[in-house]
């Protein structure tokens, strides 16, 4: 099953990421359709585009856009399912809406990385500052650096929050102390 230009692929597990599990309960977070924080990003690819070369293979987990497996109301109310839509299990997408791959480790596509935002000193996020997780080869895991603030994208890979920033947003690398702690929010933590 292949694609000319797309990619096929279905969710890694639901199209939408709207429970939490609490003890032996399992609480629903949203019940609307719309809300892009709700929206499974994980997926498996299941063909490769024919008419590409892509360093990207088949089984292989990803990262995609909030908009791939959405669905929405048209300007009558009718539900309807995204353009990448074919069937409940199987989509189609176009390269730029793949963010980062995994087989071993998670890797961010050319031009971007992933970012841990890190503790400022009262406990909380410090502002456009953290240290880089995921690259396309720009950077070195571990680097600490600051970025503008108008181009980063939250992303929750493997229960850890992330940035997802185009290289060039990325205006400074720090001098890592090894004293700073990665800022992880209460509300990814399970009990």
């Amino acid at each position: 099953m292949r694609g000319t230009f797309y990619f096929l692929i279905k969710p890694k597990a639901k199209r939408y990421d709207n429970t939490k599990k609490i003890g032996d309960k399992e609480l629903i977070l949203n019940s609307e359709i719309f809300d892009h924080r709700y929206i499974s990003r994980q997926a498996v690819v299941l063909g490769l585009p024919s008419e590409m070369e892509t360093e990207i293979k088949i089984g292989d987990e990803i990262i995609v856009h909030h908009n791939v497996f959405r669905r929405w109301h048209d300007a009558r109310g009718k539900e309807r399912n995204s353009g990448s839509f074919i069937s409940e299990n199987l989509y189609k997408i176009s390269l730029d809406q793949i963010f980062a791959y995994k087989r071993d480790t998670w890797k961010a596509l050319k031009g971007f990385s992933f970012i841990k935002p890190i503790e400022n000193k009262n406990g909380g996020e410090a502002d456009q500052i953290g240290i880089i997780k995921y690259s396309d080869g720009s950077f070195k895991k571990g680097e600490l650096v600051g970025y503008n603030p108008a181009g980063e994208y939250e992303f929750i890979i493997d229960g850890e929050r992330f940035y997802r920033l185009n290289n060039k947003f990325i205006e400074i690398k720090y001098e890592y102390q090894g004293t700073e702690k990665e800022y992880n929010p209460s509300w990814l933590q399970s009990s």
